[in-house]
C-alpha cells in the first residue's frame, strides 16, 4: 500500500500578474468532513484562471492560494461522511457544484503559513477537494479528454442548451476560439446549427475552429469583421452568439450583430470598470442578453451523457488538446495561451518533469 503523501509540489497564485510560484506545499494530516485527497493526473487550463492571475475582477484578498478548476484524478483516500466516491476511484474534478458534501476548504501550508484554496485545485501533484466537486468515471477513460469535462465541455454545452436555446438550424457566430469557444463550436455542430461562424485573431485558432465544425471564419485582425458577417447572416443576423473574450468591444459587436430575437450568450468576463454600451430597446422586444454561469451544468448527470457521446465517437475530443506541459512548466503554458499560441486547449501534467507539446 502507498504511503499517504504529506506534501504535494503545488503552482501559487502569490502575487497578481505574477508568474506562479511551483513550489512544495504542505498537505494536512487528516481529512475533513466531505473531503478526498486525490492524485492528480492531469489537468487543463482555463482563461477563468489567467483572469484570476492577471486581476481582472480586481483585488483578491485570498492570496496566496491554489489555482486550477477543471481535472482528472485518482481518489486516494476519503474523508468522513463521503459515500459518493472511494479510493481507487477515477474522477472528474469540477468547478460546478455537483452532488454530495460541499466540504471545508482544505488547510494547505506553504512555507510555515496558510495556502488558501478553495473546493477544488487542480494545478498540483495531489490535492484536497470537496465531495460535491467530482464525478466519477470509468477506469478506462481517456484523462485528458475527461479532464475537459470539468469545465470546457459541461460548460460548452450548458450555455448551447441551458442559456441559449439552441434549435435545429439556428445560426451560430462564436467570438474567441479558444478552449471553451471551440467546444461551443462541437456543439453546434453536433445541434445542426448553421450557419456556424467563428471569430478569432488567430489563423491556427481558425483552422482549429474549421475542425470542430465551423462553416465560415472570420480572422477579425485581417478581414472587415462587420461586413464578412452581414455577408454570412443576411440582414437577420445571428440566432445564437457566444462571446468568450470578455472584451469590451467584442461584447458589443456581438449584441449588435444578433438578431431581433437573437441570444446573446456572454462567457467571458470583462476586466472590472469595463462598462459595455448597447441600444437596450432591442430587449424590450426578445432579443436576450445575459451571462453564463458554466453553462447551468450540472456535473453529476451532465457528465455521464457528454462521455457517453465521446465513447460513441458523436463527439470528437482528442484534437482539441494540442499542447502538453509538466507543472514546471506551467508559466510557459500560460504565456502561450495569453499570446494565442495555442490553437487547442493545453493539459498540464503535474507528473512530468519537462515540457511535452504535441
Amino acid at each position: 500500500m502507498t504511503a499517504r503523501p504529506r506534501t504535494t509540489r503545488a503552482a501559487i497564485l502569490a502575487s497578481l500578474r505574477q508568474p506562479l510560484i511551483v513550489d512544495e506545499v504542505s498537505l494536512p494530516s487528516e481529512l475533513d468532513v466531505g473531503q478526498i485527497l486525490i492524485q492528480i493526473v492531469c489537468s487543463g487550463i482555463c482563461g477563468a484562471q489567467i483572469n484570476e492571475i492577471d486581476g481582472v475582477k480586481g483585488d483578491d484578498p485570498f492570496l496566496p492560494h491554489l489555482l486550477g478548476h477543471e481535472g482528472f484524478g485518482k481518489v486516494v483516500e476519503t474523508g468522513p461522511g463521503v459515500t459518493n466516491v472511494k479510493a481507487g476511484d477515477s474522477v472528474v474534478l469540477h468547478w460546478k457544484k455537483g452532488r454530495g458534501i460541499e466540504s471545508r476548504p482544505p488547510e494547505f501550508l506553504w512555507r510555515g503559513a496558510r495556502l488558501n484554496a478553495g473546493w477544488v485545485t487542480t494545478f498540483s501533484e495531489y490535492s484536497i477537494v470537496s465531495e460535491n466537486r467530482v464525478t466519477a468515471v470509468a477506469a478506462d477513460v481517456n484523462p485528458e479528454v475527461a479532464a475537459l469535462f470539468g469545465c470546457a465541455v459541461t460548460t460548452a454545452f450548458g450555455v448551447m442548451q441551458n442559456n441559449a436555446h439552441l434549435k435545429i438550424g439556428e445560426s451560430v457566430v462564436v467570438f474567441g476560439a479558444g478552449g471553451v469557444g471551440l467546444n461551443v463550436i462541437q456543439v453546434a455542430a453536433l445541434m445542426s446549427a448553421d450557419p456556424i461562424v467563428a471569430v478569432d485573431l488567430h489563423p491556427a485558432k481558425l483552422d482549429m475552429a474549421r475542425r470542430c465544425g465551423a462553416t465560415h471564419v472570420i480572422n477579425a485582425r485581417a478581414d472587415d469583421l462587420k461586413s464578412g458577417l452581414s455577408g454570412i447572416l443576411g440582414p437577420a443576423g445571428a440566432d445564437v452568439v457566444v462571446e468568450t473574450t470578455g472584451q469590451k468591444s467584442v461584447i458589443e459587436t456581438a449584441y449588435e450583430i444578433s438578431g431581433p430575437q437573437g441570444r446573446v450568450v456572454l462567457v467571458g468576463v470583462p476586466k472590472k470598470g469595463d462598462a459595455i454600451s448597447i441600444y437596450s430597446l432591442p430587449l424590450h422586444f426578445g432579443k436576450v442578453l445575459t451571462g453564463s454561469h458554466g453553462g447551468d451544468a450540472r456535473p453529476e448527470v451532465d457528465i455521464p451523457r457528454y462521455l457517453r457521446l465521446y465513447h460513441k465517437g458523436l463527439l470528437p475530443l482528442d484534437g482539441i488538446i494540442t499542447d502538453r506541459f509538466s507543472l514546471n512548466d506551467i508559466n510557459t503554458a500560460i504565456d502561450r495561451l495569453r499570446t494565442g499560441d495555442i490553437a487547442g486547449r493545453c493539459v498540464i501534467h503535474p507528473g512530468r518533469s519537462g515540457e511535452a507539446a504535441c
